[in-house]
């Protein structure tokens, strides 16, 4: 059974003032709040989730 990787990314934008989309999109996450660390299963969909929001979450 192949292991799951997994993926460590950051919140370092605000969602105010930001897209209705592009808050549904960190929620999706499991974002919300600024400097908030989340890691999750690296899949296509969850990076390009992280390609939608360049300027809002990094990758560690």
């Amino acid at each position: 059974m192949a292991k799951n990787k997994t993926i460590t990314i950051r919140q370092i934008g605000s969602p105010i003032r930001r897209p209705e989309s592009q808050k549904k999109i960190l929620t999706g996450l499991g974002l919300g709040k600024m400097h908030r660390t989340v890691e999750i299963e690296d899949t296509p969909e969850v990076r390009g989730a992280i390609a939608k929001l360049p300027h809002m979450v990094e990758v560690i």
